[in-house]
């Protein structure tokens, strides 16, 4: 069946330097005449949930970019200091008692679980078993604040929004919006957790980036689909699993999607890698992705509203 004509935009995670791209991307599509944030459905994976939160929250694309513009300048990431971050660049160990944990190590601990699953299934339930191990679930409250301090609205909007999760305990994907019974805080939260499962009532949630990818397949039978991938399609998965965006991408056309991926270009500098965990990315991720913007402003702007637009 045709989707109907209909616009749903995917957020997805990388980190500091993911959420800050992305938001610098809108802003400068905003700022040439191309409002993506009115989009019928918005999928918000990870840092892409902050995202989907903050341009759903009553704030316009110019404002979000400015506050980071005026964020506190920080040092270049280094391969040995960065921390791992919530959606919006705020330090945090995910290892109680054994001190800040680094980007690169996060990787690594993740990763080992990866390559000794089965399947994806498998390796969901494994990374929740391991997380559950190391966590202290006192953070809850803390990280809840956290997140919480920077969103601009905390009720869930009209529009639709997705926010994917993953059940620690069952290792089960889930999806959060606003009829889920669930505050927007606290999907916000579940979809950000890393290694330490976040508590909602008595289930508890890591990354929704642990369902699949970008999670790109929940837009699907919307007609136009606009994909913000800071980290370039990049899967740590076995292609075989199905995880990765290029499959997902594939499925989404073969149902009669119009599909456009955005990746980051070499205005943001390189900074989508381990070190995207890392606050001081944030600056020149959101500089090159308002760049990055603007200069496809003319491009999506015929994409997000059809051949029809002046400047198609």
């Amino acid at each position: 069946m045709e989707p109907s004509l209909r616009t749903a935009l995917v957020l997805a995670g990388a980190g500091a330097a993911g959420n800050a791209w992305q938001l610098g991307i809108i802003a400068g599509l905003d700022a040439a005449g191309v409002d993506t944030t009115s989009a019928d459905l918005i999928v918000g994976t990870s840092a892409g949930s902050t995202v989907a939160a903050q341009i759903t929250g009553g704030l316009r694309p110019a404002e979000l970019y400015s506050a980071i513009l005026a964020e506190p300048r920080r040092a270049a990431p280094s391969p040995h200091s960065t921390t791992p971050q919530d959606a919006g660049g705020v330090p945090r160990s995910s290892t109680p008692g054994s001190g800040p944990l680094s980007g690169p190590s996060y990787l690594e601990w993740s990763q080992q679980i990866i390559d000794s699953a089965a399947d994806a299934s498998d390796m969901r339930r494994s990374i929740g078993a391991a997380a559950l191990g190391l966590d202290d679930d006192g953070g809850a409250a803390r990280w809840r604040d956290i997140v919480a301090a920077r969103l601009p609205n905390r009720q869930w909007p009209q529009q639709r929004v997705l926010i994917p999760a993953v059940d620690a305990q069952t290792g089960e994907a889930v999806v959060f919006d606003r009829a889920s019974g669930v505050e927007l805080v606290d999907a916000v939260a579940a979809s950000t957790s890393a290694m330490s499962p976040y508590r909602i009532g008595d289930r508890r949630y890591l990354n929704g980036g642990y369902r699949r990818s970008s999670n790109a397949d929940l837009a699907a039978g919307y007609r136009r689909v606009l994909i913000l991938e800071p980290f370039g399609g990049r899967s740590r998965t076995p292609v075989r699993w199905g995880m990765d965006l290029a499959t997902q991408v594939d499925e989404l056309r073969a149902a009669g999607s119009i599909v456009q991926v955005v990746f980051p270009d070499e205005g943001s500098g390189d900074v989508f890698n381990a070190n995207a965990l890392d606050p001081s990315t944030r600056l020149p991720a959101a500089r090159g992705g308002y760049g990055q913007g603007q200069a496809l402003a003319r491009l999506l702007g015929a994409f997000w509203h059809g051949p029809s637009w002046p400047d198609a």
